[in-house]
């Protein structure tokens, strides 16, 4: 039976606080604990995956998972819950794409594009130059780049294989199947679900 997602939202969950993976690991446990304290309800996990960090030389290598979740929480409000836990565990904005305590993406919610179809393409297209030294001052949904991630994709598989990428039209699952064999290859399971 396929789920429906239309109150849920997709979250990735990331840290490369140390060169300890089981460091890095139980600071995801602890953000599984506070996102379920938040208003949300963690209803699906992927176990933790081993990932080097990107770009190349930006710290240790992370320790990631991906959650299906849900509440009574507009999309904007889940970005400012997962703000306040970053903020709450010691996460600083210092430098776009460098070693973090933890880093907590909202995805996706539901099928909802946001801020519209428009702005989401050009941060989809954005070349990675540009990427590396400009965020979004806005909420874009879907993640611009979740397609293009196999540390986010192959964690994401295991909660949301059927999820459809509301402009791209593709599931999950054939989004894994369309990244690079390198790409996976570098990826190592480390543990069952935090």
């Amino acid at each position: 039976m396929k789920q429906n997602y239309r109150n849920s939202f997709l979250l990735a969950l990331g840290s490369n606080a140390s060169d300890d993976a089981l460091n890095n690991e139980v600071i995801l446990k602890a953000a599984v604990t506070q996102i379920n304290q938040s208003g949300l309800t963690i209803e699906r996990i992927s176990g933790i995956w081993r990932t080097p960090a990107f770009p190349a030389g930006a710290g240790p290598d992370f320790a990631n998972a991906c959650a299906l979740a849900t509440g009574d929480l507009s999309a904007a409000q889940v970005l400012d819950v997962l703000h306040r836990i970053e903020a709450e565990m010691g996460r600083t904005r210092e430098k776009r794409w460098g070693q973090r305590v933890i880093d907590l993406d909202l995805l996706a919610a539901g099928d909802l594009v946001l801020p519209d179809v428009v702005t989401q393409r050009h941060w989809q297209e954005l070349p990675l130059e540009a990427q590396m030294r400009v965020a979004p001052e806005q909420l874009i949904l879907p993640h611009p780049r979740l397609q293009d991630r196999a540390f986010v994709l192959l964690p994401l598989c295991e909660v949301a294989p059927d999820w459809r990428h509301p402009l791209l039209g593709q599931s999950v699952s054939e989004m894994c199947a369309a990244l690079d064999p390198g790409e996976v290859a570098a990826l190592r399971a480390m543990s069952a679900k935090p």
